[in-house]
């Protein structure tokens, strides 16, 4: 089943946050992880209290592969980098085996 990444980032450096935005998307990709949606587009909060910053969504082909891209050694390195210049939250979760209309 596929795996999403979905981090809320508040950029407070963003010369050392650069760092982590070019070098992210290799990362990725030897993961198998394609970007879903990414920071700059249009957010609209419909219900809460959360007012997400750059919010980012990643698919992975399934959890392992996610927890590959989080743990590897080369995202370790890079994800000190996001933790110098930036505010994170980020949660993992596991997609439905074929889109539905509804749970």
């Amino acid at each position: 089943m596929p795996a999403f990444l979905i981090a809320d980032i508040d950029v407070k450096d963003d010369e050392v946050f650069a760092k982590y935005r070019t070098a992210n998307p290799d990362i990725v990709n030897k993961f198998g992880g394609q970007y879903v949606a990414l920071g700059g587009g249009e957010v609209e909060v419909l219900e809460g209290d959360w007012y997400p910053r750059r919010t980012l969504i990643i698919a992975f082909p399934d959890m392992d592969a996610l927890r590959g891209f989080y743990r590897s050694p080369e995202y370790e390195e890079l994800r000190k980098v996001r933790w110098a210049s930036a505010d994170s939250r980020l949660v993992a979760i596991e997609g439905l085996p074929e889109p539905r209309d509804r749970p």
